[in-house]
C-alpha cells in the first residue's frame, strides 16, 4: 500500500501540464531517433545534457526516459520493414519480422511490435515500483560464473535453433567470437587481430556489424534475387492490423517476453540483447507454426523479443536507482544526469528524492500510453514503404546506412567497415547461414570472455568454480540439455523440413 501512495504521489507530479509535455516531446524524439542506425538514446541524452542546467530534475529525467522508451519503440520499425536494426537491441526483431513484411503482413508485425512493447513496458515499470528490492537482490547474487554461464545457455540455444543446421550456427556464432575478439585486450594492453590498422584499435562497433549484416547484406541478396527474376517482396494482403488469431499467437509470447527482459535488463551487464535472443529461442521451442520460423516469419518472433527489448529497457533502471549502478550507455548518462544536480542515486534515493524518482517512473507509464497512440496510427504510413519500386527502395536503404552509420563516428572507414559486413551477410545468407548467430557472438563474445577469466581470477585458476556454484550449473546443465537434443536425429530431420531450400 505504501507502494501505491507513492505512485499516486508521481503521477500527481508527472501529471503537470509542463511534465507532459517534457514526455511527449521525449517520446516523439526517441521515436525518430530508434529508426536512426547509429543514432540511439544514448547519444541523444548525451547531446542533451546541457539542458539540466536550465529546467528541474523531474522536467529532464522525464525527458530522458520518454526518449529512452520511444528509442526502443522506433527500432523496431526499420527492422521490420528495411531489416535494418536501429538498436542492437531490435536485431532479433529483424529475423522474422522483415520475413513478415515481405511476405505482405509488415502491417501486423507493426502491431504486435508496438502493442507488445506497450504491455511489456507497463509490466517492467510495474516492476521497477514493486519489485526493485527483490530483483537487485536476485541480480547481486549473479557472479562472473553465473554470467558466464548465462551467455553460455544463450550461445547455445539461439546457435542451436537458427536456420536448418545446426552446425553452421554454431560456426557462425564462432566467427562473431573472434571479431568481436578484434581490438586492445582490456586486460593485457595487447591489439588482437588489427593487423597493424590503427581504426581497429577499439575494436568493430555493433551498430556498424548489425547494419552490414542485415540491411546491407540482406538488400544485396534481394537483389540478386529479383537480378534473377525471383520477386520476394508481397503487396500488403489481409488486415493492416493484428487478425484474432494473430492476437491469440501473440498474448503470451509478450507476457514471456516481459519475464525474460526485466530481470535479466536488472542485473549488472545484463543488457537488452540477452533477453532477445532467449525470448527468440524460447518462442520457436513453443511456438505451434515453426514452418513460418525462417521463412514466411512468424508473429511470435516479433511479439516475443520485442517484449523481452522493452522490460529490459525497464529493468536497466533498477539498479541504477537503487544501487547508481549503470548497467547500459544510457542509464550511465542518465547517472551522470543525475550527478549534475548533485544527487547521488542509490538505497536512499527513494526517500531522500521521492518526488523525482517516483515522478520519473509514473512518467514511464504515461510514456507508454503516449507511444503506443502515436505508434498504432503510423502503422499504414510505414507499410508504404514497401510499395516503392525496388530500384528507388534500394539505393534509399544503403544511403539511409551509409548515413546512419558514418554519424556514430563521422570515420569514412566505417563505410568501408559496413561495405564488408553487408558482402559478408550476403554470404551468409546465399550459403544459407543465419547471420544472427554471428551477430551473437560478436556482441556477447568479449563479455563471455571478460567474465571466464574474472571468474577464473577470483577462484584461483580452478575451473570447477562454474559447476560448484548453483546457479551456474544450472544454467550449464540446461545448455547441455539443449545442445543434446537438437543433435538427436529425429530432431535434425524434421528442422531440415521446416526450412525450404532457396536456389
Amino acid at each position: 500500500m505504501e507502494t501505491l501512495g507513492h505512485l499516486s504521489h508521481g503521477f500527481s507530479v508527472a501529471f503537470t501540464p509542463v511534465n507532459l509535455l517534457w514526455c511527449l516531446l521525449g517520446t516523439t524524439l526517441g521515436t525518430a531517433i530508434g529508426v536512426l542506425p547509429g543514432l540511439g538514446p544514448a547519444l541523444t541524452i548525451a547531446l542533451l545534457l546541457p539542458i539540466t542546467y536550465q529546467v528541474a530534475p523531474e522536467a529532464s529525467f522525464i525527458l530522458f526516459a520518454g526518449i529512452y522508451y520511444g528509442a526502443m519503440y522506433g527500432g523496431s520499425t526499420t527492422s521490420i520493414l528495411l531489416n535494418t536494426p536501429g538498436e542492437s537491441a531490435t536485431i532479433v526483431t529483424a529475423l522474422e519480422g522483415n520475413r513478415m513484411a515481405r511476405s505482405g503482413r509488415g502491417g501486423a508485425a507493426l502491431a504486435t511490435s508496438a502493442i507488445g512493447s506497450f504491455v511489456a513496458g507497463t509490466i517492467g515499470t510495474m516492476g521497477v515500483a514493486f519489485l526493485a528490492p527483490v530483483v537487485v537482490k536476485f541480480a547481486l547474487a549473479f557472479g562472473p560464473a553465473e554470467y558466464f554461464s548465462l551467455m553460455v545457455l544463450a550461445f547455445i540455444t539461439v546457435s542451436a535453433v537458427l536456420g536448418s543446421s545446426s552446425v553452421r550456427g554454431l560456426t557462425s556464432l564462432f566467427a562473431g567470437f573472434v571479431i568481436g575478439m578484434i581490438g586492445v585486450d582490456l586486460q593485457t594492453g595487447q591489439p588482437r587481430f588489427t593487423f597493424g590498422m590503427t581504426e581497429l584499435l577499439d575494436g568493430v562497433d555493433v551498430i556498424i556489424a548489425a547494419v552490414g549484416l542485415f540491411a546491407v547484406g540482406e538488400t544485396l541478396y534481394m537483389a540478386s534475387r529479383r537480378y534473377a527474376g525471383k520477386d520476394e517482396i508481397v503487396p500488403l494482403k489481409g488486415s493492416l492490423y493484428m487478425t484474432a488469431a494473430e492476437w491469440g499467437r501473440s498474448w503470451k509470447p509478450w507476457l514471456r517476453g516481459a519475464a525474460i527482459g526485466f530481470p535479466i535488463g536488472a542485473m549488472p551487464a545484463g543488457g537488452a540483447e540477452i533477453p532477445t535472443f532467449l525470448s527468440y529461442a524460447i518462442e520457436k521451442k513453443l511456438s505451434k507454426h515453426k514452418q513460418e520460423f525462417g521463412t514466411v516469419g512468424a508473429i511470435e518472433g516479433v511479439a516475443g523479443p520485442e517484449a523481452a527489448n522493452n522490460a529490459s529497457a525497464a529493468g536497466v533502471l533498477v539498479p541504477m536507482l537503487t544501487l547508481g549502478l549503470p548497467t547500459s550507455a544510457t542509464a550511465a548518462i542518465m547517472l551522470s544526469a543525475f550527478q549534475s544536480y548533485g544527487i547521488n542515486p542509490g538505497p536512499l534515493l527513494l526517500t531522500t528524492q521521492g518526488d523525482l524518482v517516483w515522478g520519473l517512473i509514473a512518467s514511464l507509464f504515461i510514456a507508454n500510453v503516449i507511444l503506443v497512440i502515436l505508434n498504432l496510427p503510423l502503422i499504414g504510413l510505414w507499410v508504404k514503404l514497401l510499395t516503392i519500386p525496388y530500384y528507388v527502395l534500394f539505393p534509399i536503404i544503403m544511403a539511409f546506412c551509409s548515413i546512419g552509420v558514418y554519424s556514430v563516428n563521422s570515420n569514412v572507414y566505417d563505410l568501408y567497415a559496413v561495405a564488408f559486413f553487408g558482402f559478408l551477410g550476403y554470404l551468409l545468407t546465399k550459403l544459407r547461414c543465419e547471420p544472427a548467430p554471428l551477430l551473437l557472438g560478436f556482441v556477447l563474445g568479449p563479455l563471455l570472455e571478460e567474465n571466464l577469466r574474472r571468474a577464473m581470477i577470483l577462484s584461483r585458476g580452478d575451473p570447477s568454480t562454474f559447476v560448484t556454484r548453483p546457479i551456474s550449473a544450472g544454467l550449464l546443465l540446461i545448455a547441455l540439455a539443449v545442445l543434446a537434443v537438437v543433435f538427436l536425429p529425429a530432431v535434425k530431420k524434421k528442422r531440415e523440413e521446416v526450412f525450404v531450400e532457396e536456389s
